[in-house]
């Protein structure tokens, strides 16, 4: 499943430049251009990590940085800020306000792609082809495997997408259609409602131990994986 990056850059060969190498390395792109272009991307679906450069047209990247951080639908994407700005003054400022990372223009296409990866580890820390383990339960994405307690679950392939979308993007609310594009894929038409049918599936598949506890209905927004209490 290729990651979703959110380029926001005012200079459109920059820009382009960014999205060509991105594109190269297996990501999906979305572009923005300016602050309210920025805004109106930061919908379904979410992108999984958002670049960011400092100065915009419209308000300026810490301006959105702050508003990212402050939704609680958002506030776990991992931001990068593209910038020529090497103060450490600036930096601090973009720290404060939940940044992870900054790249230096100019920077090298090499760079720019290990410090995306850098992040995405950090932040998501299992890569998509090791075993993802949460309280006893482990996937393995090689395998099509399960196991609570080393015990074998039963999933169909549906509720094993559904599983491991959530284990590797736990504490994030999804819609319904976040989830079908995420987990069915945007070109496969489903209702809206066969998503919550997979959730009952998957809730069953994986109860026994309370595990089904952790996939949790945000009322009025979707689901959300998480071991912390709903």
């Amino acid at each position: 499943m290729n990651r979703q990056i959110l380029v926001v850059e005012d200079e459109a060969p920059i820009r382009e430049m960014i999205a060509f190498v991105l594109e190269q390395n297996g990501f999906n792109v979305i572009e923005a251009e300016d602050f309210e272009q920025a805004k109106e991307k930061l919908v379904d679906p979410l992108p999984d990590l958002v670049l960011l450069d400092w100065m915009l047209p419209g308000g300026s990247g810490i301006q959105i940085a702050k508003e990212i951080k402050r939704q609680e639908y958002t506030k776990n994407i991992p931001i990068i800020m593209l910038t020529a700005r090497a103060d450490e003054d600036d930096k601090v400022k973009g720290f404060e306000v939940g940044v992870d990372d900054y790249v230096t223009k100019p920077f090298s296409p090499k760079e720019l792609i290990a410090r995306i990866k850098a992040v995405i580890r950090r932040v998501v820390p299992t890569a998509l082809e090791e075993v993802i383990e949460c309280k006893g339960m482990a996937l393995d994405p090689q395998s099509h495997r399960v196991s609570i307690d080393d015990v074998a679950l039963d999933l169909g392939p549906t509720e094993f997408k559904m599983l491991h979308f959530f284990l590797t993007h736990q504490d994030r609310v999804y819609s319904r259609e976040q989830l079908l594009d995420n987990v069915w894929g945007r070109n496969v038409y489903v209702e809206d409602r066969t998503v919550d049918v997979h959730i009952r599936r998957l809730r069953k598949a994986i109860a026994g131990k309370g595990h089904e506890e952790f996939v949790q209905t945000v009322r009025g927004a979707g689901y959300r994986f998480s071991t912390k209490t709903a």
